[in-house]
């Protein structure tokens, strides 16, 4: 079978990722999933009761599809967007606790959480983390990226940025920065509204766009749900052939896996079907969808295509980059990593 098959009878997947309702699996979601065929899942807190009940919903969600190797996404960014934590899992510190340490330890503090939080994953079946956030916080902006952006210039978010994205990648976890190109100057939050961005191309090009162009060989981004008026004065960036192809594929030059954020978010127009019909066809390789609202979901199935060539080779080739992690002692790590946030050497 050629590299362009899927393990399913030559299938490929549906281009879409679901989330599901709660921590088991309905007898409704398995028969409506295994119908489907996502390429994926993503789980959120609803999900994650305790490990050993995290691990059997991970499972059931790759048998639903007949996938063992299926990917399974989280939000594990830390900070207050932490799918997991207390009292089963360790809760990471927000991004901006590393952007303000001495920059000699900031890289090793980075990549140590990160590892840290590629082990945890790991040993739930979790295989992809939706983070870094690579956006550029500017003044006046919604309070929506905030804590969570990897660094407060452009120099440092691809600095340490980086350094996360290299500690999942040891972990053998896939990272995925966002919110490509940038969601950084939005002044409404995307999940309530649709910002608007009224800077001109110049200062996109020097400060939003340059930790994306850094980073640009990662294996997976996720759109930024924002319109740039210097860009394409109709749609924003997951709806917009022109931002997809003019400046994230070619100008910043991402050649990986690009995954819409969530369908669900209010800075979208239009029903499920049709969010995710414009998704794809601006060039997304694959839509998000988190509620795990059924019919949303079927919509959203409906609208969908199988994977299509560009698509699979993009999500082979990040597969391809996956890594078997070395042994991790994570005591000694974890209290490292203790050591470096009080500023020790």
């Amino acid at each position: 079978m050629s590299a362009r098959a899927v393990e399913k009878g030559g299938r490929r997947p549906l281009a879409a990722i679901f989330g599901c309702s709660g921590p088991d699996l309905a007898a409704a979601e398995r028969r409506f999933l295994a119908a489907a065929d996502p390429l994926g899942f993503i789980l959120f807190a609803r999900n994650c009761r305790d490990p050993e009940r995290t691990r059997a919903l991970v499972g059931e969600l790759r048998a639903a599809v007949g996938r063992p190797a299926a990917p399974v996404l989280i939000d594990q960014e830390g900070g207050r967007v932490s799918r997991l934590g207390p009292p089963h899992w360790r809760r990471p510190p927000a991004a901006a606790s590393f952007s303000r340490l001495d920059p000699r330890i900031a890289g090793e503090a980075a990549g140590l959480n990160a590892r840290l939080i590629a082990a945890q994953l790991l040993d739930l079946g979790i295989t992809v983390n939706c983070a870094p956030v690579l956006d550029v916080p500017q003044s006046g902006a919604d309070p929506v990226i905030g804590e969570r952006a990897a660094g407060e210039t452009p120099e440092a978010a691809a600095r340490l940025g980086r350094a996360a994205c290299e500690g999942l990648l040891e972990g053998g976890v896939l990272p995925v920065i966002k919110h490509i190109p940038g969601h950084g100057r939005a002044e409404v939050d995307s999940h309530r509204a649709l910002p608007v961005v009224t800077a001109g191309r110049e200062d996109l090009e020097r400060v939003d766009f340059a930790p994306f162009r850094a980073l640009n060989r990662m294996p997976w981004a996720m759109t930024a749900h924002v319109l740039y008026r210097a860009l394409d004065e109709a749609a924003p960036a997951t709806t917009s052939s022109r931002v997809i192809g003019e400046v994230i594929r070619r100008d910043i030059g991402f050649a990986g896996l690009l995954v819409s954020d969530d369908l669900s978010m209010a800075a979208l127009s239009g029903g499920p079907g049709e969010r995710a019909r414009d998704a794809l066809a601006a060039g997304c390789d694959v839509v998000l969808h988190c509620t795990g609202e059924m019919a949303e979901m079927e919509a959203v199935a409906d609208a969908c295509r199988a994977m299509d060539d560009t698509a699979w080779e993009r999500f082979q080739r990040g597969e391809a980059a996956r890594r078997t992690p070395a042994p991790l002692d994570v005591g000694a790590a974890t209290a490292r990593l203790e050591s470096l946030l009080e500023g020790g050497p």
